[in-house]
């Protein structure tokens, strides 16, 4: 399988986009997207796959996120710097993982556990994001900078709605190893700019 395609990148790129706006959602009106976040949620319990839309199910599962993310390299002024302050954390936390085996092996230890739950009470049951939730306030919360989610305090003090928004930023770093595994760095996304670009306006035709 050739992972190093402008396509696969900017799937992985629309799978970030994805969890940053499904955060923003949450933390803001307490609800989100339902069909976006079960695709989110899914691709972080996809360990193995034959390909990189394989992840996500289908390129329709990331309709949210290729819309969010071809509204934010539109023009030269950010639509949403929430969102892209979000993604931009999400890139960043990815990084120092890949040098934390430790943390990778911790990661990788508690989603196998969250499969054999998603396939006992189903995908989105709240012990399944409870899981996902533990998980990633065990391990990548830990790093600096943290991600500081902004929102109405009403719906981020329910432990129900906080534990979506760290299984969505999960699913997050999730897509930005897909990223990194599939050749992309700040520096391609910063000079392929009108190549994506252009694979967006491709890729959202098929939805």
């Amino acid at each position: 399988m050739q992972l190093n395609t402008i396509t696969n990148q900017t799937i992985a790129l629309a799978g970030i986009a994805q969890a940053a706006a499904l955060v923003q959602q949450l933390a803001n009106k307490g609800a989100a997207d339902v069909a976006a976040m079960e695709v989110s949620i899914a691709s972080v319990l996809k360990i193995d796959s034959d390909s990189v839309i394989d992840i996500y199910g289908s390129l329709d599962g990331l309709k949210l996120g290729l819309k969010q993310l071809n509204e934010q390299m539109t023009g030269y002024k950010i639509v949403n710097p929430e969102q892209a302050r979000y993604a931009a954390s999400l890139v960043f936390l990815e990084n120092q993982l890949s040098d934390r085996k430790d943390m990778l092996k911790t990661i990788q230890v508690g989603l196998v556990k969250a499969q054999s739950q998603s396939e006992h009470f189903g995908l989105m049951h709240e012990n399944v994001l409870a899981n996902l939730a533990d998980i990633y306030q065990n391990t990548l919360s830990t790093l600096q900078p943290r991600i500081m989610v902004n929102g109405n305090p009403e719906y981020l003090s329910r432990p129900d709605v906080a534990n979506k928004i760290r299984a969505c930023l999960l699913a997050g770093i999730r897509s930005a190893i897909l990223w990194r595994q599939c050749g992309g760095t700040r520096w391609k996304f910063l000079f392929y700019r009108k190549k994506i670009q252009a694979e967006l306006q491709t890729l959202l035709k098929q939805v």
